[in-house]
Protein backbone atom coordinates (compact mmCIF):
# COMPACT_ATOMS: atom_id res chain seq x y z
CA UNK A 1 0.00 0.00 0.00
CA UNK A 2 1.36 3.42 -0.95
CA UNK A 3 2.25 5.46 2.13
CA UNK A 4 0.03 8.42 2.91
CA UNK A 5 1.06 11.95 3.89
CA UNK A 6 0.48 13.19 7.41
CA UNK A 7 -2.65 15.10 8.35
CA UNK A 8 -0.85 18.42 8.79
CA UNK A 9 1.18 17.99 5.61
CA UNK A 10 -1.85 17.11 3.47
CA UNK A 11 -3.94 19.95 4.82
CA UNK A 12 -1.10 22.37 4.07
CA UNK A 13 -0.79 20.99 0.56
CA UNK A 14 -4.52 21.13 -0.07
CA UNK A 15 -4.73 24.68 1.20
CA UNK A 16 -1.78 25.79 -0.92
CA UNK A 17 -3.33 24.12 -3.95
CA UNK A 18 -6.71 25.73 -3.36
CA UNK A 19 -5.63 29.28 -2.65
CA UNK A 20 -5.11 32.04 -5.16
CA UNK A 21 -1.84 33.22 -3.66
CA UNK A 22 0.77 35.13 -5.63
CA UNK A 23 4.21 33.55 -5.42
CA UNK A 24 7.56 35.19 -6.08
CA UNK A 25 8.79 34.70 -9.60
CA UNK A 26 11.56 32.37 -8.47
CA UNK A 27 8.95 30.08 -6.90
CA UNK A 28 7.52 29.20 -10.30
CA UNK A 29 10.74 28.63 -12.18
CA UNK A 30 9.97 25.30 -13.79
CA UNK A 31 11.93 22.41 -15.23
CA UNK A 32 11.52 22.10 -18.95
CA UNK A 33 8.29 20.19 -19.67
CA UNK A 34 8.76 17.76 -22.51
CA UNK A 35 5.11 17.08 -23.36
CA UNK A 36 1.61 18.38 -22.71
CA UNK A 37 0.98 18.30 -18.93
CA UNK A 38 -2.81 18.79 -19.31
CA UNK A 39 -3.58 15.31 -20.66
CA UNK A 40 -6.42 14.82 -18.14
CA UNK A 41 -8.18 18.01 -19.12
CA UNK A 42 -9.61 20.67 -16.84
CA UNK A 43 -12.78 21.04 -14.80
CA UNK A 44 -14.74 23.32 -12.52
CA UNK A 45 -17.17 22.55 -9.74
CA UNK A 46 -18.51 23.13 -6.24
CA UNK A 47 -20.03 26.44 -7.42
CA UNK A 48 -21.50 29.06 -5.11
CA UNK A 49 -22.92 32.49 -5.91
CA UNK A 50 -19.49 34.12 -5.40
CA UNK A 51 -16.97 31.31 -5.85
CA UNK A 52 -16.07 28.24 -7.90
CA UNK A 53 -13.33 25.60 -7.86
CA UNK A 54 -11.03 25.23 -10.87
CA UNK A 55 -9.28 21.89 -11.29
CA UNK A 56 -6.58 20.16 -13.27
CA UNK A 57 -4.03 17.44 -12.64
CA UNK A 58 -0.66 17.59 -14.33
CA UNK A 59 0.28 14.32 -16.02
CA UNK A 60 2.61 14.70 -19.02
CA UNK A 61 3.07 11.57 -21.09
CA UNK A 62 6.81 11.60 -20.48
CA UNK A 63 6.34 11.78 -16.66
CA UNK A 64 8.80 14.67 -16.53
CA UNK A 65 7.47 16.37 -13.37
CA UNK A 66 9.24 14.14 -10.86
CA UNK A 67 8.70 14.53 -7.13
CA UNK A 68 8.93 18.33 -6.96
CA UNK A 69 6.03 20.72 -6.48
CA UNK A 70 5.09 22.70 -9.57
CA UNK A 71 3.54 26.15 -9.70
CA UNK A 72 0.68 26.57 -12.16
CA UNK A 73 -0.69 29.87 -13.38
CA UNK A 74 -4.40 30.31 -14.03
CA UNK A 75 -6.73 32.93 -15.48
CA UNK A 76 -10.47 33.60 -15.42
CA UNK A 77 -11.94 35.94 -18.02
CA UNK A 78 -15.24 37.33 -19.17
CA UNK A 79 -14.47 36.35 -22.77
CA UNK A 80 -13.13 33.23 -24.45
CA UNK A 81 -10.17 35.15 -25.92
CA UNK A 82 -9.06 36.27 -22.41
CA UNK A 83 -8.97 39.92 -23.41
CA UNK A 84 -10.96 40.87 -20.30
CA UNK A 85 -9.29 38.90 -17.51
CA UNK A 86 -11.34 39.03 -14.31
CA UNK A 87 -9.05 37.08 -11.97
CA UNK A 88 -5.65 35.40 -12.18
CA UNK A 89 -3.14 33.81 -9.87
CA UNK A 90 -0.87 30.87 -9.14
CA UNK A 91 -1.35 27.58 -7.31
CA UNK A 92 0.86 24.73 -6.18
CA UNK A 93 0.64 21.27 -7.74
CA UNK A 94 2.25 18.98 -5.18
CA UNK A 95 3.54 15.50 -5.95
CA UNK A 96 1.99 14.36 -2.65
CA UNK A 97 -1.42 15.14 -4.14
CA UNK A 98 -0.60 13.65 -7.55
CA UNK A 99 0.21 17.11 -8.96
CA UNK A 100 -3.49 17.96 -8.73
CA UNK A 101 -4.56 21.61 -8.62
CA UNK A 102 -7.65 22.93 -6.85
CA UNK A 103 -8.10 26.70 -7.10
CA UNK A 104 -10.94 28.16 -5.06
CA UNK A 105 -11.59 31.50 -6.73
CA UNK A 106 -13.38 33.96 -4.41
CA UNK A 107 -14.97 37.34 -5.07
CA UNK A 108 -16.85 36.42 -8.25
CA UNK A 109 -20.03 38.06 -9.44
CA UNK A 110 -23.23 36.04 -8.94
CA UNK A 111 -25.07 34.42 -11.85
CA UNK A 112 -22.17 35.00 -14.23
CA UNK A 113 -20.40 32.85 -16.83
CA UNK A 114 -16.60 32.87 -16.97
CA UNK A 115 -13.87 31.26 -19.05
CA UNK A 116 -10.73 29.80 -17.47
CA UNK A 117 -7.43 28.15 -18.33
CA UNK A 118 -4.16 26.99 -16.77
CA UNK A 119 -0.59 27.66 -17.88
CA UNK A 120 2.63 25.89 -17.02
CA UNK A 121 6.26 26.57 -17.93
CA UNK A 122 8.18 29.62 -18.98
CA UNK A 123 9.31 31.50 -22.09
CA UNK A 124 9.81 29.12 -24.98
CA UNK A 125 8.30 26.24 -23.06
CA UNK A 126 4.83 27.40 -22.08
CA UNK A 127 1.99 24.89 -22.05
CA UNK A 128 -1.58 26.21 -22.07
CA UNK A 129 -4.54 24.05 -21.13
CA UNK A 130 -7.81 23.88 -23.06
CA UNK A 131 -10.27 26.63 -22.20
CA UNK A 132 -13.13 25.79 -19.87
CA UNK A 133 -16.41 27.54 -19.22
CA UNK A 134 -17.87 27.86 -15.75
CA UNK A 135 -20.43 29.87 -13.86
CA UNK A 136 -21.46 31.14 -10.46
CA UNK A 137 -24.92 30.53 -9.07
CA UNK A 138 -27.50 33.28 -8.62
CA UNK A 139 -27.41 34.91 -5.18
CA UNK A 140 -29.40 32.86 -2.66
CA UNK A 141 -32.12 35.51 -2.40
CA UNK A 142 -31.87 36.58 -6.04
CA UNK A 143 -34.17 35.92 -8.99
CA UNK A 144 -33.58 32.95 -11.29
CA UNK A 145 -35.87 32.06 -14.16
CA UNK A 146 -34.25 28.84 -15.38
CA UNK A 147 -31.95 26.00 -14.29
CA UNK A 148 -30.88 23.27 -16.71
CA UNK A 149 -28.93 20.44 -15.16
CA UNK A 150 -27.96 16.99 -16.36
CA UNK A 151 -27.83 14.04 -13.97
CA UNK A 152 -25.64 11.05 -14.73
CA UNK A 153 -23.87 8.11 -13.11
CA UNK A 154 -22.07 4.80 -13.63
CA UNK A 155 -19.50 5.04 -16.40
CA UNK A 156 -17.69 1.70 -16.44
CA UNK A 157 -14.88 2.05 -18.98
CA UNK A 158 -15.08 -1.51 -20.29
CA UNK A 159 -18.81 -1.40 -20.99
CA UNK A 160 -18.86 1.29 -23.66
CA UNK A 161 -17.77 4.52 -25.24
CA UNK A 162 -18.48 7.90 -23.70
CA UNK A 163 -20.59 9.23 -26.56
CA UNK A 164 -23.20 10.33 -24.02
CA UNK A 165 -20.74 12.90 -22.65
CA UNK A 166 -20.11 14.19 -26.17
CA UNK A 167 -23.83 14.74 -26.77
CA UNK A 168 -24.32 16.31 -23.36
CA UNK A 169 -22.10 19.20 -24.44
CA UNK A 170 -24.89 20.40 -26.75
CA UNK A 171 -27.55 20.52 -24.00
CA UNK A 172 -26.88 24.14 -22.90
CA UNK A 173 -26.51 23.17 -19.26
CA UNK A 174 -25.95 25.24 -16.15
CA UNK A 175 -24.76 22.29 -14.05
CA UNK A 176 -23.92 18.60 -14.17
CA UNK A 177 -24.98 16.47 -11.20
CA UNK A 178 -22.84 13.34 -11.08
CA UNK A 179 -24.32 10.73 -8.77
CA UNK A 180 -21.68 8.08 -8.32
CA UNK A 181 -19.47 5.35 -9.81
CA UNK A 182 -17.12 7.67 -11.66
CA UNK A 183 -14.63 4.80 -11.88
CA UNK A 184 -14.90 1.05 -11.29
CA UNK A 185 -12.36 -0.60 -9.06
CA UNK A 186 -12.23 -3.89 -10.94
CA UNK A 187 -11.36 -5.05 -14.43
CA UNK A 188 -11.99 -8.03 -16.65
CA UNK A 189 -15.51 -7.50 -17.99
CA UNK A 190 -16.79 -10.10 -20.41
CA UNK A 191 -17.10 -8.84 -24.00
CA UNK A 192 -15.35 -5.62 -23.03
CA UNK A 193 -15.80 -2.78 -25.50
CA UNK A 194 -12.42 -1.37 -24.46
CA UNK A 195 -9.99 -2.80 -21.91
CA UNK A 196 -8.79 -1.13 -18.75
CA UNK A 197 -5.15 -0.95 -17.79
CA UNK A 198 -4.30 -2.74 -14.55
CA UNK A 199 -6.41 -5.04 -12.44
CA UNK A 200 -8.10 -4.31 -9.08
CA UNK A 201 -7.40 -0.90 -7.60
CA UNK A 202 -5.93 -1.39 -4.13
CA UNK A 203 -3.30 1.32 -3.63
CA UNK A 204 -3.21 5.07 -4.14
CA UNK A 205 -1.17 4.52 -7.31
CA UNK A 206 -3.82 2.09 -8.60
CA UNK A 207 -6.68 4.52 -8.02
CA UNK A 208 -4.74 7.38 -9.59
CA UNK A 209 -4.10 5.29 -12.69
CA UNK A 210 -7.76 4.30 -13.00
CA UNK A 211 -8.90 7.92 -12.75
CA UNK A 212 -6.26 8.94 -15.27
CA UNK A 213 -7.58 6.32 -17.70
CA UNK A 214 -11.15 7.59 -17.41
CA UNK A 215 -10.11 11.22 -17.65
CA UNK A 216 -8.09 10.54 -20.80
CA UNK A 217 -11.38 10.29 -22.69
CA UNK A 218 -11.89 13.47 -24.70
CA UNK A 219 -15.68 13.34 -24.52
CA UNK A 220 -15.56 13.25 -20.72
CA UNK A 221 -13.00 16.06 -20.72
CA UNK A 222 -15.34 18.13 -22.86
CA UNK A 223 -18.26 17.54 -20.50
CA UNK A 224 -16.14 18.72 -17.57
CA UNK A 225 -15.06 21.83 -19.46
CA UNK A 226 -18.57 22.93 -20.51
CA UNK A 227 -19.98 23.90 -17.07
CA UNK A 228 -19.42 23.30 -13.34
CA UNK A 229 -20.14 19.94 -11.74
CA UNK A 230 -21.58 18.93 -8.39
CA UNK A 231 -20.45 15.38 -7.64
CA UNK A 232 -21.00 12.65 -5.11
CA UNK A 233 -19.76 9.06 -5.02
CA UNK A 234 -21.15 5.58 -4.61
CA UNK A 235 -19.35 2.29 -3.97
CA UNK A 236 -17.12 1.66 -6.99
CA UNK A 237 -14.93 4.65 -6.24
CA UNK A 238 -13.67 2.36 -3.44
CA UNK A 239 -15.03 -1.21 -3.67
CA UNK A 240 -18.29 -2.81 -4.74
CA UNK A 241 -20.88 -2.68 -1.93
CA UNK A 242 -18.57 -1.38 0.79
CA UNK A 243 -20.27 0.29 3.76
CA UNK A 244 -18.54 2.69 6.15
CA UNK A 245 -15.31 0.93 7.11
CA UNK A 246 -16.48 -2.56 6.14
CA UNK A 247 -15.04 -4.01 2.97
CA UNK A 248 -17.36 -4.90 0.15
CA UNK A 249 -17.41 -7.76 -2.31
CA UNK A 250 -15.03 -8.56 -5.14
CA UNK A 251 -11.30 -8.72 -5.64
CA UNK A 252 -8.47 -9.70 -3.32
CA UNK A 253 -8.81 -9.24 0.41
CA UNK A 254 -6.74 -6.43 1.94
CA UNK A 255 -5.40 -6.52 5.46
CA UNK A 256 -6.25 -2.88 6.11
CA UNK A 257 -9.49 -1.84 4.41
CA UNK A 258 -9.61 1.61 6.11
CA UNK A 259 -6.23 2.37 4.48
CA UNK A 260 -7.58 1.27 1.10
CA UNK A 261 -10.63 3.48 1.58
CA UNK A 262 -8.40 6.41 2.56
CA UNK A 263 -6.30 5.93 -0.60
CA UNK A 264 -9.48 5.83 -2.70
CA UNK A 265 -10.87 8.94 -1.02
CA UNK A 266 -7.61 10.82 -1.59
CA UNK A 267 -7.63 9.84 -5.27
CA UNK A 268 -11.24 11.04 -5.53
CA UNK A 269 -10.26 14.41 -4.09
CA UNK A 270 -7.26 14.63 -6.39
CA UNK A 271 -9.41 14.12 -9.50
CA UNK A 272 -12.59 16.07 -8.77
CA UNK A 273 -13.23 19.85 -8.45
CA UNK A 274 -13.82 19.78 -4.69
CA UNK A 275 -13.05 22.31 -1.99
CA UNK A 276 -10.22 21.64 0.44
CA UNK A 277 -12.74 21.82 3.28
CA UNK A 278 -14.02 18.33 2.41
CA UNK A 279 -10.78 16.99 3.93
CA UNK A 280 -12.02 17.32 7.49
CA UNK A 281 -9.09 15.44 9.00
CA UNK A 282 -7.06 14.72 5.89
CA UNK A 283 -6.26 11.26 4.58
CA UNK A 284 -4.41 10.15 7.69
CA UNK A 285 -7.54 10.77 9.73
CA UNK A 286 -9.75 9.01 7.19
CA UNK A 287 -7.60 5.90 7.47
CA UNK A 288 -8.84 5.73 11.06
CA UNK A 289 -12.46 6.26 10.04
CA UNK A 290 -12.75 10.06 9.90
CA UNK A 291 -15.10 11.40 7.27
CA UNK A 292 -14.50 13.12 3.96
CA UNK A 293 -17.43 15.52 4.03
CA UNK A 294 -18.93 15.70 0.54
CA UNK A 295 -22.64 16.10 1.29
CA UNK A 296 -23.77 19.69 0.91
CA UNK A 297 -26.56 22.12 0.09
CA UNK A 298 -26.41 24.97 -2.39
CA UNK A 299 -29.09 27.40 -3.47
CA UNK A 300 -29.69 28.41 -7.07
CA UNK A 301 -31.28 31.79 -6.37
CA UNK A 302 -34.92 31.61 -5.36
CA UNK A 303 -35.52 28.91 -7.95
CA UNK A 304 -34.01 25.80 -6.35
CA UNK A 305 -32.39 24.26 -3.30
CA UNK A 306 -29.91 21.53 -4.31
CA UNK A 307 -29.03 18.86 -1.75
CA UNK A 308 -26.16 16.54 -2.65
CA UNK A 309 -26.17 13.48 -0.39
CA UNK A 310 -23.63 10.82 0.57
CA UNK A 311 -25.42 7.49 0.84
CA UNK A 312 -22.29 5.33 1.02
CA UNK A 313 -19.75 6.59 3.56
CA UNK A 314 -22.00 6.45 6.65
CA UNK A 315 -24.36 3.56 5.88
CA UNK A 316 -24.78 0.37 7.83
CA UNK A 317 -23.79 -2.84 6.06
CA UNK A 318 -26.43 -4.72 4.02
CA UNK A 319 -28.30 -7.46 5.85
CA UNK A 320 -29.37 -10.99 4.88
CA UNK A 321 -27.16 -11.22 1.81
CA UNK A 322 -27.46 -14.64 0.19
CA UNK A 323 -24.88 -17.11 1.48
CA UNK A 324 -23.86 -14.81 4.32
CA UNK A 325 -21.22 -13.11 2.19
CA UNK A 326 -20.37 -9.42 2.26
CA UNK A 327 -22.03 -7.18 -0.28
CA UNK A 328 -25.46 -7.24 -1.84
CA UNK A 329 -28.06 -9.61 -3.22
CA UNK A 330 -31.80 -9.85 -3.63
CA UNK A 331 -33.53 -10.87 -0.40
CA UNK A 332 -36.88 -12.40 0.48
CA UNK A 333 -37.98 -9.72 2.89
CA UNK A 334 -40.22 -11.95 5.03
CA UNK A 335 -37.20 -14.13 5.84
CA UNK A 336 -34.99 -11.24 7.00
CA UNK A 337 -35.67 -10.17 10.60
CA UNK A 338 -33.25 -7.24 10.41
CA UNK A 339 -34.84 -5.75 7.28
CA UNK A 340 -36.93 -3.09 9.04
CA UNK A 341 -34.59 -2.49 11.99
CA UNK A 342 -35.16 1.21 12.86
CA UNK A 343 -31.56 1.59 14.04
CA UNK A 344 -30.15 1.01 10.56
CA UNK A 345 -29.28 4.04 8.45
CA UNK A 346 -28.37 4.82 4.85
CA UNK A 347 -27.11 8.36 5.46
CA UNK A 348 -25.87 8.10 9.05
CA UNK A 349 -27.44 9.92 11.98
CA UNK A 350 -25.48 13.16 11.55
CA UNK A 351 -26.39 13.53 7.88
CA UNK A 352 -30.03 12.64 8.63
CA UNK A 353 -30.18 15.44 11.23
CA UNK A 354 -28.48 17.87 8.85
CA UNK A 355 -31.01 17.06 6.11
CA UNK A 356 -34.00 17.36 8.44
CA UNK A 357 -32.77 20.78 9.57
CA UNK A 358 -32.28 21.81 5.94
CA UNK A 359 -35.85 20.72 5.11
CA UNK A 360 -37.14 22.78 8.04
CA UNK A 361 -35.39 25.89 6.70
CA UNK A 362 -36.54 25.17 3.14
CA UNK A 363 -40.16 25.17 4.26
CA UNK A 364 -39.88 28.94 4.45
CA UNK A 365 -38.16 29.33 1.06
CA UNK A 366 -39.37 29.50 -2.50
CA UNK A 367 -38.70 27.17 -5.41
CA UNK A 368 -37.82 23.53 -6.02
CA UNK A 369 -36.08 21.18 -3.59
CA UNK A 370 -33.82 18.81 -5.50
CA UNK A 371 -32.12 15.82 -3.84
CA UNK A 372 -29.16 14.38 -5.73
CA UNK A 373 -28.31 10.97 -4.28
CA UNK A 374 -26.98 7.64 -5.40
CA UNK A 375 -29.82 5.17 -5.93
CA UNK A 376 -33.49 4.40 -6.49
CA UNK A 377 -35.61 5.73 -3.63
CA UNK A 378 -39.00 4.09 -4.22
CA UNK A 379 -39.58 0.42 -3.33
CA UNK A 380 -39.00 -2.08 -6.13
CA UNK A 381 -40.46 -5.51 -5.45
CA UNK A 382 -39.11 -8.05 -7.93
CA UNK A 383 -41.61 -10.73 -6.93
CA UNK A 384 -44.99 -10.50 -8.65
CA UNK A 385 -47.93 -11.60 -6.52
CA UNK A 386 -47.63 -12.61 -2.85
CA UNK A 387 -44.30 -12.15 -1.12
CA UNK A 388 -41.65 -9.49 -1.47
CA UNK A 389 -38.16 -9.81 -2.94
CA UNK A 390 -35.93 -6.72 -2.94
CA UNK A 391 -32.32 -5.71 -3.42
CA UNK A 392 -30.62 -5.03 -0.11
CA UNK A 393 -27.96 -2.49 -1.17
CA UNK A 394 -30.34 0.29 -2.24
CA UNK A 395 -32.95 2.20 -0.24
CA UNK A 396 -35.10 -0.93 -0.15
CA UNK A 397 -32.53 -2.49 2.17
CA UNK A 398 -32.82 0.52 4.50
CA UNK A 399 -36.59 0.85 4.65
CA UNK A 400 -36.68 2.47 8.10
CA UNK A 401 -34.19 5.12 6.94
CA UNK A 402 -36.28 5.73 3.82
CA UNK A 403 -39.38 6.12 5.99
CA UNK A 404 -37.57 8.74 8.05
CA UNK A 405 -36.60 10.62 4.88
CA UNK A 406 -40.09 10.66 3.37
CA UNK A 407 -41.61 11.46 6.77
CA UNK A 408 -39.31 14.47 7.05
CA UNK A 409 -40.39 15.65 3.61
CA UNK A 410 -44.03 15.28 4.65
CA UNK A 411 -43.56 16.84 8.12
CA UNK A 412 -41.88 19.96 6.76
CA UNK A 413 -44.27 20.19 3.79
CA UNK A 414 -41.23 20.26 1.51
CA UNK A 415 -42.46 22.03 -1.60
CA UNK A 416 -41.73 20.80 -5.11
CA UNK A 417 -39.48 17.95 -4.00
CA UNK A 418 -37.55 16.14 -6.75
CA UNK A 419 -35.34 13.12 -6.09
CA UNK A 420 -32.63 12.33 -8.65
CA UNK A 421 -30.73 9.04 -8.50
CA UNK A 422 -28.56 6.55 -10.34
CA UNK A 423 -26.79 3.25 -9.55
CA UNK A 424 -29.33 0.77 -10.99
CA UNK A 425 -28.28 1.28 -14.66
CA UNK A 426 -31.94 1.73 -15.64
CA UNK A 427 -34.39 4.61 -15.94
CA UNK A 428 -37.18 4.74 -13.35
CA UNK A 429 -39.73 7.56 -13.01
CA UNK A 430 -42.35 7.79 -10.29
CA UNK A 431 -43.87 9.43 -7.27
CA UNK A 432 -42.37 9.74 -3.80
CA UNK A 433 -44.98 8.81 -1.19
CA UNK A 434 -45.12 9.78 2.47
CA UNK A 435 -45.71 6.10 3.29
CA UNK A 436 -45.12 3.57 0.53
CA UNK A 437 -46.94 0.92 2.59
CA UNK A 438 -50.26 2.75 2.15
CA UNK A 439 -51.64 2.99 -1.41
CA UNK A 440 -53.60 6.14 -0.55
CA UNK A 441 -50.61 7.88 1.06
CA UNK A 442 -50.06 11.39 -0.35
CA UNK A 443 -47.31 12.18 -2.83
CA UNK A 444 -44.53 14.23 -1.25
CA UNK A 445 -42.38 14.51 -4.35
CA UNK A 446 -41.38 12.95 -7.66
CA UNK A 447 -38.45 10.72 -8.58
CA UNK A 448 -36.23 10.40 -11.64
CA UNK A 449 -33.65 7.65 -11.29
CA UNK A 450 -31.34 7.73 -14.29
CA UNK A 451 -29.69 5.04 -16.35
CA UNK A 452 -25.93 4.67 -16.66
CA UNK A 453 -23.50 6.38 -19.01
CA UNK A 454 -22.19 2.93 -20.03
CA UNK A 455 -22.59 0.34 -17.24
CA UNK A 456 -24.70 -2.66 -18.18
CA UNK A 457 -28.02 -3.49 -16.58
CA UNK A 458 -28.82 -6.92 -15.16
CA UNK A 459 -29.47 -9.44 -17.97
CA UNK A 460 -33.10 -10.02 -18.86
CA UNK A 461 -34.40 -7.09 -16.87
CA UNK A 462 -36.04 -5.28 -19.76
CA UNK A 463 -38.54 -8.06 -20.47
CA UNK A 464 -39.72 -7.94 -16.85
CA UNK A 465 -40.35 -4.19 -16.76
CA UNK A 466 -44.15 -4.39 -17.39
CA UNK A 467 -44.55 -6.84 -14.49
CA UNK A 468 -42.38 -4.71 -12.23
CA UNK A 469 -44.41 -1.60 -13.00
CA UNK A 470 -47.64 -3.45 -12.20
CA UNK A 471 -46.17 -4.66 -8.90
CA UNK A 472 -44.85 -1.21 -7.96
CA UNK A 473 -47.53 1.29 -9.05
CA UNK A 474 -45.79 4.33 -7.54
CA UNK A 475 -43.58 4.14 -10.65
CA UNK A 476 -45.05 5.35 -13.94
CA UNK A 477 -42.19 4.55 -16.34
CA UNK A 478 -39.14 2.29 -16.50
CA UNK A 479 -36.62 1.21 -19.12
CA UNK A 480 -33.72 -1.23 -18.77
CA UNK A 481 -32.13 -0.89 -22.22
CA UNK A 482 -31.13 2.72 -22.75
CA UNK A 483 -27.78 4.24 -21.80
CA UNK A 484 -27.32 7.97 -21.44
CA UNK A 485 -28.39 10.70 -19.03
CA UNK A 486 -31.28 12.90 -17.98
CA UNK A 487 -31.79 16.64 -18.39
CA UNK A 488 -33.94 18.41 -15.79
CA UNK A 489 -35.10 21.92 -16.72
CA UNK A 490 -36.53 23.89 -13.81
CA UNK A 491 -38.57 27.08 -14.15
CA UNK A 492 -40.77 28.73 -11.51
CA UNK A 493 -43.85 27.07 -13.06
CA UNK A 494 -42.72 23.55 -13.94
CA UNK A 495 -40.03 20.92 -14.25
CA UNK A 496 -39.41 19.27 -17.60
CA UNK A 497 -37.27 16.13 -17.50
CA UNK A 498 -35.94 14.59 -20.71
CA UNK A 499 -34.41 11.12 -20.77
CA UNK A 500 -31.65 11.06 -23.39
CA UNK A 501 -30.40 7.76 -24.83
CA UNK A 502 -27.49 6.93 -27.14
CA UNK A 503 -28.17 4.64 -30.09
CA UNK A 504 -25.32 2.21 -29.40
CA UNK A 505 -23.11 2.50 -26.32
CA UNK A 506 -20.31 0.58 -28.05
CA UNK A 507 -19.80 3.28 -30.69
CA UNK A 508 -17.89 6.54 -30.30
CA UNK A 509 -20.09 8.15 -32.97
CA UNK A 510 -23.42 6.92 -31.57
CA UNK A 511 -26.37 9.21 -32.15
CA UNK A 512 -28.67 10.52 -29.42
CA UNK A 513 -32.44 10.51 -29.12
CA UNK A 514 -35.12 11.28 -26.57
CA UNK A 515 -36.38 8.15 -24.85
CA UNK A 516 -39.16 9.89 -22.93
CA UNK A 517 -40.14 13.31 -21.60
CA UNK A 518 -42.05 14.28 -18.46
CA UNK A 519 -43.48 17.39 -16.83
CA UNK A 520 -44.19 18.26 -13.22
CA UNK A 521 -46.16 21.41 -12.51
CA UNK A 522 -45.01 23.38 -9.51
CA UNK A 523 -47.07 22.57 -6.44
CA UNK A 524 -48.49 19.25 -7.72
CA UNK A 525 -45.96 16.41 -7.04
CA UNK A 526 -47.51 14.71 -10.06
CA UNK A 527 -45.54 13.31 -13.01
CA UNK A 528 -47.17 13.65 -16.42
CA UNK A 529 -45.89 12.31 -19.74
CA UNK A 530 -45.04 15.23 -22.03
Amino acid sequence: MTSLPSRRHLLQLATASATTLWLPRSAWSQPRIGSNPFTLGIASGSPLHDSVVLWTRLLPADASLGAEAVTVRWEMAHDEQFKRVAHSGQAQASASLGHAVHVEVPGLEPDRWYFYRFMLGGPGNDWVSPTGRTRTLPAPDGPASSLRLAYASCQRWEHGQYSAWRHMQAEQLDLVLFLGDYIYEYAGAQNAVRPVTGSFTLSLADYRARYALHKSDLALQGAHAMCPWLATWDDHEVQNDYAQLQAGDGGPEVADFPARRAAAYQAYYEHMPLRASVLTKAVQGMASGAEMRIYQQVRFGKLANLYLLDARQYRDAPVCTTGGKRGSSTVKVDDCKAWADPARSMLGSAQERWLDDAFARAARAEGWNVLGQQSLLGPRDFETGPGTTMWNDGWDGYSAARNRLTAAMHKHTLANAVVLGGDVHENWVGHVKADYGKPDSPHVGVEFCGTSITSRAFPGGHEKIPAYLAENPHFVFADAKAKGYGVAHFTPDKLTTTLRAVSDVTLQDASIQTLAKFEVKAGTAQVERA
